[in-house]
C-alpha cells in the first residue's frame, strides 16, 4: 500500500502495476504508423505510399502493392543457376544468362462475375490488353458479362430496389448495378448462331474438340470488339479457364441449344490438364484472386500441383468463421501445399471495387506508357 493520510482513500500498488506495464523494447526495424500529410501537396502515388504504415486494410493493400510489384519483376536470373549432373541433367537453355532474364513470374488471375459487372472489368480488360497477366480464371458470368456489355449496357441502380417491381419492368439486379433482360436476348440472339457453327465444326471434317476455354476463345474472337476482355485474351493468346462455364446466361443458352440442335460437347477434362500445366510447368508463379468460390480454388489448386504458388493477393470480403475457401487466409492455403511455405502473401479484406484499382495503379498502371506504344 502506497503511504496515505489517516482516512484518505488509497489505491493498492497492484492497480497502478496492472496499468503502466513495462513495456518490451519493439525489433529493430518496426514499421511506425503514419498516415499522409495533407499540409503537403498529395497525389494519388504518394498517397498510396503511405497505405503501408496506415494500419488495418490499407496496410494491407499496401503490402498487396509489394508483392504484386515483386511478382512482376522476378526473372530467373534472379535465382541461383542449377548445376547440371548426369544424374540431374539441366536443360541448356536454363544456364543461358539471356534466357533466363527472359523468363518471368506466370501471374494468374481469378474473379467472381460480379466484378465483370462493375467497373473492374475495364481494369481487367487493361491488364490482358497489354500482356500483364498470364492465366485468366473466371466464373460463368464473368464470360458472358463481358461480352453481353459489347451488345448493350448495364445500368447503375440501388441496393434497395424492390425484387417484385424490378422482376416487372425486367430488370435484374446485381446488388446495386441494373441489367435490362433485353440484354440477355441480346446475348442469345449473337451467341446461338455461334453455337450452331462449332457443332458443324464439331461433326464435320475439322473434328473440332471444344473445350470451355476454346469455347471462350472463339467467343473472343467472333465478338471483336476492344472494350471486351476475351477479344483480347484471344488476340494475345492469354488462356482463359471456366470450370463452371454452364453456370450462367452462356448455360441457359447451351441448354435451350441442346434441345433445338443436340449434339455439342464441351470437354472439361482437357481444360483440368491445360490449367494444371500452366502451373506445372512455371518456373515462379503468382496469384492475384478477386472473390471466392471456384475461381479462387481452381487457381488455388492448380498450383498445389508445383507445392504452391510463390506470391499470392486475394482481395474478399470472405471471413474464415464459417470455414469457407472465401473467408480462408493464405496461411490456410499454405497447409494444403497451396501457397509455398516460403511464399508470400496477404489477404485484403475489402470490396476489389476499391482495393484493385488503387493497386493496379501502383503496379501494372507503372508498364503502359512504353508498352502502349506498341500494342496499340
Amino acid at each position: 500500500m502506497s503511504a496515505s493520510k489517516p482516512g484518505q482513500e488509497t489505491l493498492p500498488d497492484s492497480t497502478h502495476a496492472a496499468v503502466f506495464v513495462a513495456s518490451a523494447d519493439m525489433p529493430k526495424g518496426s514499421v511506425v504508423i503514419r498516415g499522409p500529410d495533407f499540409n503537403q501537396t498529395v497525389t494519388l502515388d504518394s498517397l498510396l505510399s503511405t497505405f503501408i504504415t496506415s494500419g488495418f486494410q490499407a496496410s494491407a493493400i499496401g503490402r498487396a502493392i509489394e508483392i504484386i510489384n515483386e511478382m512482376r519483376q522476378w526473372r530467373l536470373s534472379d535465382e541461383p543457376t542449377s548445376v547440371s549432373t548426369s544424374e540431374n541433367p539441366v536443360e541448356s537453355e536454363l544456364l543461358d544468362p539471356e534466357y533466363r532474364k527472359s523468363v518471368k513470374c506466370k501471374i494468374f488471375l481469378g474473379y467472381t462475375s460480379n466484378l465483370v459487372s462493375s467497373g473492374v472489368r475495364e481494369i481487367i480488360r487493361f491488364l490482358v490488353q497489354h500482356k500483364l497477366v498470364d492465366c485468366l480464371v473466371s466464373s460463368a458470368g464473368g464470360i458472358e458479362e463481358d461480352f453481353i456489355k459489347c451488345l448493350a449496357p448495364t445500368y447503375l441502380g440501388e441496393f434497395n430496389l424492390e425484387g417484385a417491381t424490378l422482376r416487372k419492368q425486367g430488370l435484374n439486379r446485381i446488388g446495386n448495378l441494373l441489367v435490362p433482360n433485353d440484354n440477355y436476348c441480346k446475348f442469345e440472339d449473337w451467341v446461338v448462331p455461334i453455337l450452331d457453327k462449332m457443332l458443324e465444326e464439331q461433326n464435320g471434317a475439322e473434328k473440332v474438340h471444344w473445350t470451355p476455354s476454346s469455347v471462350i476463345k472463339r467467343l473472343g474472337k467472333e465478338i471483336a470488339h476492344e472494350e471486351s476482355i476475351y477479344y483480347w485474351a484471344y488476340k494475345n493468346d492469354i488462356p482463359v479457364f471456366c470450370p463452371a462455364l454452364t453456370d450462367g446466361s452462356l448455360g441457359d443458352m447451351i441448354y435451350f441449344h441442346s434441345y433445338r440442335s443436340p449434339g455439342l460437347i464441351i470437354d472439361i477434362v482437357a481444360d483440368i490438364r491445360a490449367m494444371n500445366n500452366q502451373a506445372v510447368f512455371a518456373k515462379k508463379t503468382g496469384a492475384i484472386i478477386l472473390g471466392g468460390g471456384v475461381v479462387k480454388h481452381h487457381i488455388c489448386n492448380a498450383n498445389l500441383m508445383r507445392n504452391g504458388t510463390d506470391y499470392a493477393v486475394f482481395i474478399n470480403t470472405g471471413q474464415e468463421f464459417d470455414g469457407s475457401d472465401a473467408g480462408a487466409r493464405p496461411d490456410e492455403a499454405v497447409s494444403w501445399g497451396k501457397i509455398r511455405i516460403d511464399g508470400k502473401s496477404v489477404k485484403v479484406y475489402t470490396d476489389a471495387t476499391i482495393a484493385f484499382p488503387l493497386i493496379v495503379s501502383q503496379t501494372f498502371a507503372k508498364d503502359v506508357p512504353q508498352k502502349a506504344q506498341n500494342s496499340l
